[in-house]
């Protein structure tokens, strides 16, 4: 499922991750380093199990943690209206 920013949506990087802020309601939303890093993943369209694998490997975590926070990250992005399928 190919995934795009809300067209409403604007980002901007900091050091510690990434900032998003949907214009039609002012309310922002914050990620860290790695919550940007499978942002950037899944609008790139990448597969959130390939992500997932990805984060395991990284970071010597199990590969189930990685699915349940990937998911996590996707759902909370998709219930906050900044990310819309393509």
């Amino acid at each position: 499922m190919p995934l795009h920013l809300h067209p409403d949506v604007v980002t901007t990087e900091t050091d510690d991750g990434a900032v998003l802020l949907n214009l039609h309601t002012g309310r922002y939303f914050q990620l860290n380093t790695t919550g940007t890093g499978v942002l950037r993943r899944l609008l790139d369209g990448c597969a959130p199990d390939d992500i997932a694998a990805e984060l395991s490997d990284r970071h010597k975590i199990p590969s189930e943690r990685a699915e349940h926070d990937v998911r996590a990250i996707l759902d909370q992005l998709s219930a906050a209206s900044l990310v819309v399928a393509s």
